[in-house]
């Protein structure tokens, strides 16, 4: 089986000065990540998977990408992938982030973050010998995407980001009743039965799951897929699921970051499902509009997992995107998002709106989402609270010891 030691590897000289410090190599040791390659051709892309979930999550993509769902790894490998629409072929590699599936699995949060992780992608272009490559991101993995684009932008073509977010509170999820009973059910999941369930009603839309399959729902079909997926695979570690999360709740790009990215001069494409109930549409609408003009923006009826809810329109926009990037096509041609305003001058304006007209509708929603950020952050705090108590009455709580048998005896 393939794997890249990421505590070893030296980072290539083409990586760019503003590549991760020695000292945060350090946080790499004694970590392997397993990968796997598929298809043949000039074109390469790297695929980077998002929380909780392995390299195969990216199935819809490898096939559409090269033609073929075999890795290159395995002796029998007959490649049927000829040339397709980004021209000339193209080479995948999927790989398992730190913490599921069969790489290793830290046990320390500080060894997870989106930095850290984004250098063990970086290594891992080393090791497969790819000085540069298209980067596609889902969820947790665009938020890897992007701290790999901010520290070796020279080696990026393209950049992707499906079902992103900002991270942080922006990582919370709609206040609603169906929202609460998946993370519930999420937190309480023992068995790959249960986890298939609620796996389910976090990837897809209610409508996709209900669509009748010949006679039978599509969402029997997808539960015996899903049950099956995760008993070979096993369930995620605490330590890994945990130092993932921990990853996405402490993710955040600085202005400076984005500006490098922007000045790199490569395209972005943001895709996202309308109805994904994890990372809202809002928040990645405004992640595009940082990278403007860079970026488009792309949202498709779906769930959290739209490139399976809609494998056909997200690869079209994947062969787009590398197309676009390989005839160097002009960012104010590619974009389709409106300019870009500072925060500043945005809220400026929407004031002298809210005065001409002399309605305060929109300054009602401002501060009605204002309002209900505040919420997400005390929130937080107050689960942070708990869980802080918990761990701590636990430690504090008197230990029983029973009655010495020698001694009875001896009485």
């Amino acid at each position: 089986m393939p794997y890249c030691d990421v505590g070893t590897q030296i980072s290539s000289p083409t990586t760019s000065s503003s590549a991760v410090a020695p000292a945060d190599a350090q946080l790499n040791n004694d970590v392997k990540i397993f990968y796997r390659t598929y298809g043949r051709g000039p074109t390469k892309v790297l695929l980077i998977i998002g929380l909780a979930s392995s390299h195969e999550g990216w199935g819809p993509q490898i096939k559409g990408l090269t033609g073929t769902d075999v890795p290159n790894d395995e002796d029998d490998v007959v490649w049927s992938g000829g040339d397709n629409e980004a021209g000339g072929g193209i080479e995948v590699c999927a790989f398992d982030n730190r913490g599921v599936g069969r790489s290793s699995v830290p046990i320390r949060k500080s060894d997870y973050s989106t930095r850290i992780m984004a250098k063990d992608a970086v290594t891992l272009l080393d090791h497969l010998g790819w000085k540069k490559a298209h980067v596609f991101g889902h969820s947790m993995g665009s938020m890897i995407a992007c701290k790999l684009a901010a520290m070796v932008p020279d080696r990026v073509l393209s950049l992707a980001l499906l079902n992103a977010t900002g991270g942080g509170f922006q990582c919370f999820p709609k206040f609603d009743r169906r929202t609460f009973s998946v993370a519930y059910r999420f937190l309480k999941a023992k068995s790959p039965e249960q986890r298939a369930e609620v796996d389910l009603d976090t990837h897809y839309s209610q409508e996709y799951l209900e669509e009748y399959v010949g006679t039978v729902k599509r969402r029997a079909i997808l539960y015996q897929q899903y049950v099956k997926g995760i008993s070979s695979s096993g369930m995620q570690s605490n330590h890994g699921f945990d130092g993932q999360l921990s990853a996405c709740w402490n993710h955040k790009m600085t202005q400076t970051e984005i500006e490098v990215i922007k000045s790199a001069g490569f395209l972005v494409s943001v895709i996202h499902g309308r109805d994904d109930i994890i990372a809202q549409l809002y928040y990645a609408r405004r992640l595009a509009e940082r990278f403007h003009p860079m970026a488009r923006m792309v949202d498709l009826h779906g769930g959290h997992l739209v490139s399976h809810e809609r494998p056909e329109e997200v690869n079209q926009a994947l062969f787009d995107l590398i197309k676009a990037s390989e005839v160097k096509m002009i960012p104010h041609d590619w974009t389709n998002l409106p300019n870009a305003l500072s925060w500043w001058d945005e809220k400026r304006v929407l004031l002298v709106k809210n005065n001409q007209s002399g309605s305060n509708v929109s300054f009602k929603c401002y501060s009605i989402e204002k309002l209900h950020l505040c919420l997400l952050f005390f929130l937080s705090l107050l689960i942070m609270l708990l869980e802080f108590g918990r761990k701590l009455v636990r430690r504090l709580k008197p230990v029983r010891v029973g009655n010495s048998t020698a001694y009875i005896e001896s009485q």
